[in-house]
């Protein structure tokens, strides 16, 4: 484990609401789950910039991969992980299946979206690096960490577009809305209105 993945686990466990989603979504047994985005890049800036835990969280994307891409399949689990939460975690924690993106994600976005054959792969994807960090509770309570893009930015407070991939087309609404609440990144590179 290098110092940053080290360091992500450690502001990771002190996040108690972080820590009651990955533990209740653990005891769903998901194939190929992740919690990606804001909830953990959120929990890395509010850490570094002195905010409490949960500060500026809307919600918890869970990502997780099951080849039934059918709308029926993923119902199924949206409710079933929904179920096993009180509220707020019942309403905030945003599960989607990664195997199904493709089929709606052109349409909502305007952009395309390969097929894809993991969760993690959707990572190398996200529209900034900071943004394309994932986080696991394993079995034996490990935090594992997927960051194809490194740790680097997202400790850093850099937020820059993915390097792989084209500027996202809201880019300027996404930057806006997060340096209002962490003054203190850095932007570099895009469309910064």
């Amino acid at each position: 484990m290098s110092d940053l993945e080290a360091r992500l686990a450690a502001i990771v466990r002190a996040d108690d609401g972080l820590m009651h989603v990955l533990t209740v979504v653990r005891a769903q047994d998901l194939p190929d789950w992740r919690i990606f985005s804001g909830a953990v890049y959120q929990a890395v800036w509010n850490a570094l910039t002195g905010h409490p835990a949960g500060y500026g969280r809307k919600d918890f994307d869970l990502g997780y991969f099951d080849p039934d891409t059918s709308w029926d399949a993923e119902d199924v689990v949206i409710k079933r992980v929904a179920a096993a939460f009180d509220e707020p975690f019942a309403s905030t924690v945003e599960v989607r299946n990664q195997a199904r993106v493709p089929i709606w994600f052109p349409a909502h976005f305007g952009e395309p979206y390969d097929p894809i054959a993991c969760t993690d792969e959707a990572l190398e994807r996200f529209v900034a690096p900071a943004f394309a960090v994932g986080i696991r509770l394993e079995p034996d309570d490990t935090i594992s960490i997927a960051a194809p893009l490194g740790l680097e930015d997202m400790f850093g407070l850099v937020l820059r577009p993915n390097p792989n991939r084209g500027v996202a087309k809201d880019w300027g609404r996404v930057v806006e809305k997060l340096t209002t609440r962490w003054p203190e990144l850095t932007v570099r590179g895009g469309e910064a209105t």
